[in-house]
Formats: structure tokens, sequence, C-alpha cells
């Protein structure tokens, strides 16, 4: 019997046609902004960026207004890409800024890498499963909400695009713009750097060495920079290096461990104005760890050993998955669990899974999340933002559940890693 024809894009019609689905990913989004514009009302967003974290964002950028910038004035609980980005629109609008222009521009610029992260699942998904399964992801990618809703709440979209593009340079064996993509991404948050993982399992010393180097080197470079600068200005350099700590030093929030810590909030620092004090970023909004980080920690070390050296499956598949099964673990691990992190996972999970359980899962995991926040935590606003009450049960059970989904994708990931390739 002969095997049938192969299925060509040509033959899909509109469906093959990447162009148009760009232009409808772009026009969606950009209509949304336009019957949904962003508005603040008593400092709350009303708009398209309601339960989203701009204004937050913005209310820092506005310290510029007076002469505080980041990393010299105040401390930023991320790295310097995006506050950088955040000041320079806001300080572009001179005296006539306003929130409704300043968040319009900062979700077009984000527009542009969440198109860009569109292109690499196409190009990603075509160089792992070939043409019209990487065209049938980006249509999935383009269809769900997750990704859509965190143009107009955050800055992931940008992580997300450095975390693929990184993946994606390493596999066509583009060292150096690898190393690049990773250090800049490393400098918008620390994610993109956990790819070393799957480069030091995967690729030979000298590939290893280029990236790392280039990657590693760039980070320094421009921590160094601003320490330089701070110490120029007679700033306390401590404005530079909270950024690369903050985080970790929050109480947990929103996670098994917090059950166990007994802390139901979420996990956002103080006031806008504790950004000028660096001891604000030792308090501990909550209860302490029961089970302290450095335990969790070295389990997640020991996992993720486990998995390095039974590792068989060596082809690109297995680099992506091992990847995508570092992330999961590294969030598994952490003390608090944020949203946002879902435009990090969706596109590794629909890249390792292109099939319709793969989707599926990507699909509950996403209203799993948006069942416990902004459902739950819109409700919380008699307690102070404290899950109390009839909240607890329905609370409890959702970060259960969504812990049971990501270790259940662990589990898929690692059984994924175990196969020898199919050749």
């Amino acid at each position: 019997m002969t095997s049938p024809t192969p299925i060509t894009l040509k033959q899909l019609g509109l469906l093959g046609d990447f162009r148009l689905l760009v232009i409808l990913f772009i026009g969606f989004r950009l209509m949304m902004l336009m019957v949904y514009q962003p508005l603040l009302i008593d400092d709350v967003e009303r708009g398209v960026g309601a339960q989203g974290d701009r204004v937050y964002h913005y209310q820092l950028s506005a310290l510029t207004a007076d002469g505080d910038y980041p990393f010299l004035d105040w401390w930023s609980e991320f790295p310097p890409v995006w506050y950088t980005l955040t000041t320079l629109v806001y300080q572009s609008q001179g005296q006539a800024v306003d929130y409704s222009t300043w968040s319009l521009m900062m979700a077009g610029i984000i527009l542009i890498f969440e198109v860009g992260n569109l292109f690499l699942i196409r190009a990603i998904g075509k160089h792992l499963h070939g043409e019209l399964i990487g065209m049938s992801l980006a249509w999935v990618y383009a269809l769900l909400f997750a990704p859509l809703v965190f143009v107009f709440w955050n800055f992931e979209a940008i992580v997300a695009y450095f975390l693929l593009l990184g993946v994606y340079f390493i596999l066509k064996g583009r060292d150096v713009r690898g190393g690049l993509a990773i250090g800049i991404g490393a400098l918008t948050k620390f994610t993109p750097a956990l790819i070393f993982g799957a480069l030091f399992r995967y690729k030979q010393t000298a590939s290893i060495a280029k990236t790392v180097l280039v990657s590693v080197g760039l980070f320094a470079l421009v921590y160094g920079v601003l320490i330089a600068n701070a110490s120029a200005n007679q700033k306390d350099i401590g404005y530079v290096t909270t950024s690369l700590t903050a985080q970790f030093g929050k109480a947990s929030y929103q996670t098994v461990w917090a059950l166990l810590d007994g802390n139901f909030r979420t996990g956002n620092f103080g006031t806008v104005e504790s950004h000028y004090d660096l001891s604000a970023t030792e308090a501990l909004y909550g209860n302490p760890a029961v089970i302290p980080s450095w335990v969790r920690l070295g389990v997640a070390v020991a996992i993720g050993l486990f998995v390095f050296l039974t590792t068989r499956r060596m082809d690109d598949k297995g680099f992506v998955a091992f990847v995508t099964i570092t992330i999961l673990i590294f969030f598994l691990q952490a003390q608090g669990w944020s949203p946002q992190w879902l435009a990090q996972i969706i596109p590794l999970v629909l890249l390792c899974f292109p099939t319709k359980n793969g989707i599926l899962t990507t699909l509950v995991l996403a209203g799993v999340t948006f069942a416990e926040y902004p459902v739950l935590f819109i409700r919380t606003g008699d307690t102070g933002g404290e899950i109390t009450g009839a909240l607890m049960t329905p609370f409890v059970g959702i970060i259960i559940l969504r812990t049971v989904i990501l270790v259940a994708l662990c589990v898929a990931l690692y059984l994924k890693l175990r196969q020898e390739p199919v050749k």
C-alpha cells in the first residue's frame, strides 16, 4: 500500500496563511485596546488592564517626575529591563504624561514581543514537529485567552519572548545569539537563565562556553554599569543589588507552601513609597516558612540532577522538554505562584505536547489559575486582600489542583525524556 500524501499548508487555504493569522492576532489585541481603553479612576484600573499590575508599575515610573530613578533612588524587585523601559516611556510624554496614554504605549510595546512569541512558537514547532504542526500551534496560541490578558496586565510576554528566542537560537546552533537572548531575558526576569540546565545536558563544551560567557558577561556588564553609575552619583548600590534578591525574600503566597505557612494573600510588596526604603525588602508580609527555602531548593536541585542523569532522549524535542521540566520544577519549589507565569509555561507545554491533551491541559491550568486570581481574590475587599471564611475551601482546592497539574506535567515530561528518539 502506498502511504498517504502529506497535507501541505497550501491545501489548508486560509488556515495555512501565517500572514493572515498575524494580522488577526494583532487586530484582535489592538481592538481590545480601542474598546476597553486603559482607564484610571481613584487609582484603580477600570479598563483593559483591570486586575493587573499595570497601575503599580505606572506609580513607580511616576517617581521619576520628582527626579527619582530606579537603581539610583529607589529599589526594584526586578532586573533593570522592565523599569528602565517603563520610566523611558513615562519620561517621553513630558508634562502631558497620563496613565491612559502611558498604558496604551506599554501595551503596544508588549504586543510587539507577543507577536514575536507567535512567530517563535510557529518556528520552534516547525523545527520540532514539521510545518503543519508548527502552523497549528500558532493558531492554538492565538486563540488562547491567557497570553492575551497578560499583554495588558504585566510584562511576562517579554520574558517569554527571550526564553523562546534563546531556545530557538540554541536549537539552530547559533550559540552567541542564544547567549544574548538568555542574557537579555535574565535582565528582565531570571527564568530564561534556566535554559543553562538543558544547555549543559545537550550541547558540546564549545557551544556551552560561548553561550554561557555571552549571557553571563552581558548580565555582569549591565549590573557593573548600574553599580558604577550609582557609585558615581554617590547613591547606595543597594538600590541596584536589591533587584537580585528582593523576590526571594517574600513570604510564601498562593502555593502549597503558603498553605503550610498559613499565608493566604497574594505576593505583592508594600506601598510604592516603600521602594525608597531598602529595609522594606526584609519585611515579611506574612508568616515565616515552615519548610525553609534552602530545603525546597535543595530538593528541587536533587530532582533536577536525577532528571539530568537519567535523561535518554537527546534530540531537539528532548532539549525543549528538558527546558520545560526545569522551569516547572523551579516554579513548584518557589515560595509563591504568579498567574503571569502561564505566559512562559503555555508555549513550552504546547511545543512539548502538540496534541489535544496538551492543549486541554493548558486550558485547564489557565482556568484554575484565573479561578484563584482574580475570581477569589476580587472577593477579599472586606478582609484586606486575605482569603478567609467560605473562600478558604475553594482556595485550598484550587492550589492543590494547580500543583497536581504541574506535577503531572513534570511526570509526563520525564517519561518523554526517558524515551529514545524515534529514528
